[in-house]
C-alpha cells in the first residue's frame, strides 16, 4: 500500500518590527516555505514572494486573442450587423 503526503504550507504572519528585526528569516523562508505575510498594527500589509512565485504571478497564462480562440464562444455566429435607422427621440 503506497501513501502519499501532501504538505500544505500555510502562510507565516510576521509583525513588522519582527519581520525588519529576521529579514534575511523572512526571505529564506519566502524562497523555501512560500508567502510570507507581514502585519502592521494587526493588520495583513504586505506578502514577501520569492522571485520565482512573483514570475509565476506576473506573467499571463495566454495571450488574450488565445484566450478568445479557446473559449467556447469561438464558434457562435453572431449577427453584427448595425442598425442605421435614425436615433429616436425620448421625451424625459
Amino acid at each position: 500500500m503506497k501513501i502519499e503526503v501532501i504538505m500544505i504550507t500555510k502562510s507565516r504572519k510576521w509583525q513588522l518590527q519582527e519581520a525588519k528585526n529576521k529579514f534575511s528569516e523572512v526571505v529564506r523562508r519566502a524562497s523555501e516555505e512560500g508567502p510570507q505575510t507581514v502585519t502592521k498594527h494587526g493588520k495583513d500589509s504586505v506578502v514577501v514572494l520569492s522571485a520565482e512565485d512573483y514570475r509565476k504571478l506576473e506573467q499571463p497564462k495566454s495571450s488574450l486573442i488565445e484566450f478568445f480562440q479557446k473559449s467556447p464562444l469561438a464558434k457562435v455566429e453572431m449577427d453584427l450587423k448595425r442598425d442605421k435607422s435614425p436615433s429616436r427621440q425620448v421625451d424625459l
